[in-house]
């Protein structure tokens, strides 16, 4: 896993391209003294869209239907009359304009995600919502052309991601404490004046100034994964502008970043067993060697002490070291549909042939093939930071490796590793748990997939939980993969669309099971 992966998600867009080779706002009486009314929201002015930029990881100009806009917004909301950034967002306008409903605004996770690149080259798996939706998306703080977050440049990044991740003598855990300290740097010399402003609380506030420049009374949301979080303190913030929301992917507002690390720990293990269990359940068909699901997780084990000990070719010039092995057996997991792809890519790297994995590391570290990298980790990051007050010092980390390996041989190491990520970080995490309680928040949907590797199951229930009574409607699809509604099922999408167009909410405690 990468060293930030506390909260990190694949873009629809991304495992499409490997597959192809101020008005006041109303705040419900919180915050006032920081947003306030002292800069009025302009409307958008919308145009003609560019490619999305090497930050936003690359891509064609999105088609005639899209239409990109700049919104300013208080770069510090303790001033709001001070500095602005500026929020890069795009647009697709509903087709039945006499029925449209309003706007639906998208975030697609990360934390780092950004909405321009990916939201043109998923809008088909959102063509039903479209009929009466504006499908809008933006580039959170910090995100893509949102003044985002550099830290090191793409050579320095592919040795930081092929470095050694879990170190097992006093050496390796200098250099692997040498490379956190030279991403920090680069990252405070880069971007240290955004560092501070990138969390999520000035990101829910930009929600609340994206709606009102929109012109919606309400805001209707479809937050995933680290959106479902985002979505989560909106409704906190904003209860009473909280309109048709739906949360898929769930993250557990709950758990710190280390209990989250964890759970991401077990759920990335049950899901590489299912994925295992797969493929003996299709005897010869399957290229993996193993009987039963323990021997193939077994053998991925063996590839991975076998590769830090000696990296094999990969793509180009670059090895596939552990490291980058198990980014990409990770990134696989995020989808069912990229099963064959981790099938395939572990039987070539036993065969000493790493390619597959690496263009799979690659997709989830966004790096595109011409080498350059979108600045998705590095806002990873400084978002997680900015979010999480913890801080581990390496003897409090290596004490905590125990209980990693024990929820995952395959991927316990690297998560447990990774908690170190914020180690004298330059600005302090804002909190232990995010506050998403939202007394009085119209009805939210909160989906939550029981082989979810990324966001486990468990957590829909505690932001049900969370949110509060009569806000919360709690809906389970048994399936894999991260995330329901692009899952194709369809007793899932019905849900979510009846309650997006025709605001019928789902009986509490819906079940859909894939088929």
């Amino acid at each position: 896993m990468p060293r930030n992966a506390l909260r990190i998600t694949a873009a629809a867009a991304v495992a499409t391209a490997l597959l192809t080779t101020s008005a006041c706002s109303d705040d419900g009486g919180k915050g006032a003294t920081k947003d306030g009314a002292a800069r009025k929201v302009k409307p958008l002015k919308w145009g003609d869209c560019e490619a999305p930029t090497v930050e936003e990881g690359s891509g064609q100009t999105p088609g005639k239907d899209w239409k990109c806009a700049t919104l300013e917004v208080p770069l510090d909301y303790a001033e709001p009359g001070g500095e602005t950034i500026p929020l890069a967002l795009i647009r697709a306008q509903a087709r039945n304009a006499s029925g449209r409903i309003g706007s639906l605004v998208f975030n697609f996770g990360g934390p780092g995600g950004s909405g321009i690149g990916t939201l043109p080259g998923a809008a088909t798996e959102y063509a039903a919502l479209r009929e009466r939706y504006d499908l809008v998306s933006f580039d959170p703080r910090g995100v893509g052309r949102s003044a985002p977050v550099r830290c090191e440049d793409d050579k320095q990044l592919d040795a930081y991601y092929a470095s050694d991740s879990t170190p097992a003598t006093p050496e390796q855990e200098k250099a692997f404490l040498d490379n956190i300290r030279r991403y920090r740097q680069a990252c405070e010399r880069n971007s240290g004046k955004v560092l501070p402003h990138v969390g999520t609380e000035n990101a829910a506030r930009d929600l609340d100034r994206i709606r009102q420049a929109l012109g919606d009374e309400k805001l209707h949301y479809f937050g995933i994964s680290y959106g479902t979080e985002l979505g989560g303190v909106y409704a906190h913030l904003f209860p009473k502008n909280v309109g048709r929301a739906v949360f898929d992917a769930v993250v557990d507002p709950t758990k710190t970043s280390e209990e989250g690390a964890l759970g991401q720990a077990k759920g990335f293990q049950l899901a590489l067993g299912n994925f295992a269990q797969d493929c003996v359940n299709r005897g010869d068909a399957c290229r993996l060697q193993g009987s039963t699901a323990k021997e193939i997780e077994d053998n991925v084990i063996a590839l991975q002490k076998a590769l830090a000990a000696k990296p094999i070719p990969g793509l180009g010039g670059r090895q596939l070291t552990e490291t980058s092995a198990t980014n990409g057996i990770a990134q696989a997991l995020y989808s069912k549909e990229l099963w064959p792809l981790l099938e395939q890519g572990l039987d070539e790297a036993d065969g000493g042939q790493g390619q597959l994995l690496l263009a799979l590391s690659d997709a989830l570290n966004g790096r595109d093939q011409q080498g350059r990298y979108s600045n998705i980790g590095a806002a990873n990051t400084a978002i997680n930071c900015a979010d999480s007050k913890e801080r581990y010092t390496l003897e409090q980390t290596k004490s905590k490796l125990p209980a990693f390996r024990s929820a995952s041989p395959v991927f316990g190491d690297f998560l447990g590793w990774g908690m170190m990520s914020c180690t004298d970080w330059p600005v302090a995490g804002a909190w232990d748990t995010p506050d998403v309680s939202a007394p009085g928040a119209a009805p939210i949907l909160v989906i939550g997939n029981t082989g979810d590797p990324a966001t486990p199951y468990e957590g829909a229930r505690k932001m049900v939980e969370r949110l509060g009574r009569g806000v919360g409607v709690e809906l389970t699809y048994k399936g894999e993969g991260h995330g329901a509604y692009n899952s194709g099922d369809t007793c899932v999408q019905q849900a979510v669309n009846g309650y997006l167009l025709d605001g019928k909410v789902p009986g509490g405690n819906t079940v859909c099971t894939a088929t």
